[in-house]
């Protein structure tokens, strides 16, 4: 046991890795100041440990549990619990219904734990995140000297193994504290669960209705509209997905990294002092910078999320008009998580460096609500049954002008006219001959 008296060696409030790049890697295993040695070799051999892809993605899931359980209580959802999500969703649904011809989209409706979310969305954020991860590697490869390489042999593969282990380590994080924030499986814009499947967190939708002075019920079945209109959505247009995951994929494609301007940094540092190189660190010295086709697939993310949750919120607000008093003032509830980083805000910037505008959503939201207001609900969901149809970022600004467009008519007909044609191959009356 170590001599509390003596000041050269370590007290139970000492952490060994503090002012180091381990600190944050270890901290998951930290408790009390005190590090949990038998854990810590336990993630080293992880570290080191083959794996698919760029990312150590089964250690990524060890440490978003751990971070789950680190955090407090996370009790598994209770049978009432079961049956209220249950219930909301045959009344959501049936509402939905009535607003909208897009067919309800999920046939399954669960609660979830913070666990449960982590393990049942860890598939979908293994394919969102690797991409990135794999292209940062290949660019941070692709940039070491060809006489560097041919030095360094097997420490490479050694070097990748420990990045993956590190991505894996900031990812798990990342989605360990999201878990504490979602209120249910498409909270960030993307359906994430396993397929047709409504599912929200009841220990967070309780966290996220107090102080709302809002019925629990009432605060449940809003967060489980807006949970079965994202899943009909992604249900009904199967190009969304991968249209959000192909952007993505583009972003981390135009990863560069800039070795001269790393050289030049790295002049400066005087090698004897440690907190210099740790500055430099933390202040993103090594991070590859935003190139002109990350910039437009960042773009093109935003904007369909944008389209995306305008959507939801349209729908969601013309089933609750007349139904739902509370609506209004949980809809405003949801505008200002937003406002202040909700869990999609989040996940966007530190995944691809994206701050997503909340004025989008809203422009978004109108533009969906005055083509609803000129030519009809129809009108308003035909342009998700095909990628071509959709309104552009040029739209956002001129809802009213997207509303009036000549294509359409106050039955959508001309939308079927011109889906038909883009499915056939044929020529529409706007291109070329």
């Amino acid at each position: 046991m170590a001599d509390q008296d003596d000041p050269d060696q370590p007290g139970p409030d000492d952490n060994p890795f503090k002012g180091t790049p381990l600190e944050q890697m270890f901290g998951a295993f930290t408790s009390g100041g005190q590090v949990d040695l038998g854990q810590m070799m336990s993630q080293v051999q992880k570290m080191f440990s083959p794996h698919e892809g760029s990312i150590n993605f089964d250690m990524a899931k060890d440490v978003a549990r751990h971070t789950v359980a680190a955090a407090g209580a996370d009790p598994s959802p209770t049978t009432a619990q079961q049956g209220a999500v249950s219930d909301a969703v045959r009344l959501a649904e049936s509402w939905l219904d009535q607003v909208t011809d897009i067919p309800a989209g999920a046939t399954t409706a669960t609660a979830w734990s913070r666990a449960d979310w982590v393990e049942q969305t860890a598939d979908a954020w293994n394919r969102l995140v690797e991409p990135i991860a794999a292209h940062v590697v290949s660019a941070m490869s692709q940039a070491i000297p060809e006489e560097a390489k041919a030095m360094a042999g097997p420490l490479l593969g050694m070097l990748n193994q420990a990045g993956g282990a590190m991505f894996g380590q900031q990812i798990g994080r990342a989605l360990g504290e999201l878990a504490g924030e979602v209120l249910s499986a498409s909270d960030i814009g993307i359906a994430l669960g396993p397929d047709r499947t409504a599912a929200v967190l009841p220990a967070n939708v309780a966290e996220f209705g107090a102080g709302l002075e809002q019925s629990d019920a009432d605060v449940l079945l809003y967060v489980v509209l807006r949970e079965c209109a994202h899943q009909r959505l992604f249900a009904h247009s199967p190009w969304l997905r991968s249209a959000l995951v192909t952007a993505i994929e583009e972003f981390g494609r135009g990863t560069r990294i800039d070795i001269s301007a790393i050289e030049s940094q790295l002049s400066g540092l005087d090698p004897t002092r440690p907190d210099q190189i740790q500055e430099a660190l933390n202040s993103g010295l090594f991070e590859p910078e935003r190139t002109p086709e990350q910039q437009r697939a960042l773009d093109r993310l935003e904007t369909l999320l944008a389209f995306v949750e305008g959507w939801v919120d349209e729908v969601v607000t013309q089933a609750t008009a007349s139904t739902m008093p509370a609506a209004a003032a949980l809809a405003e509830a949801v505008r200002r998580r937003r406002a202040v980083g909700g869990p999609a805000e989040q996940t966007f910037a530190s995944l691809v460096g994206l701050e997503l505008r909340p004025r989008r959503l809203r422009e978004a939201a109108t533009l969906w609500a005055a083509v609803r207001d000129r030519r009809g609900a129809v009108a308003r969901d035909l342009p998700w049954t095909h990628p071509d149809l959709m309104p552009t970022a040029d739209d956002l600004d001129d809802p009213l002008g997207f509303a009036d467009d000549e294509r359409s008519t106050d039955d959508g007909s001309d939308f079927d006219a011109e889906l038909g044609r883009l499915l056939d191959g044929e020529p529409g009356p706007s291109d070329d001959a």
